[in-house]
């Protein structure tokens, strides 16, 4: 078990699977569907921000609203591989936490074989 210090935030298209599974890994967690189900993006980001949480996403419509539509965010992880199951979900993000990036004020892109950060301006 490890800790990162960051706080995450699953998108609903996260397997809830994989939530549970960071959470047993020690990682502080929650799925937007135990807030509300249904939220629209705007909304998702906005909790994300007051909670001080990194959201975690398939959706890359969240690029949009934090670079072009100047919303606030704590931080993006954006999802860029298949996902071929909630376990492969989880040991990428395992992978990604223990890598100490920064997750704060960045938007980062994760693919199956690269990781793209990019600063978010506030």
């Amino acid at each position: 078990m490890y800790r990162s210090g960051s706080k995450f935030l699953a998108d609903e298209n996260i397997p809830s699977k994989a939530v549970h599974r960071l959470q047993k890994d020690g990682i502080d967690i929650i799925h937007v569907n135990n807030i509300k189900y249904g939220l629209a993006d705007n909304h998702i980001l906005k909790v994300a921000y007051k909670e001080k949480r990194i959201l975690i996403t398939f959706d890359k419509e969240f690029g949009y609203l934090v670079f072009r539509k100047k919303m606030k965010s704590f931080g993006i992880i954006l999802l860029r591989f298949i996902p071929l199951s909630p376990e492969h979900v989880a040991n990428r993000i395992n992978e990604l936490i223990k890598e100490k990036l920064g997750f704060e004020n960045n938007f980062i892109v994760v693919e199956e074989e690269k990781i793209r950060i990019r600063f978010i301006q506030k």
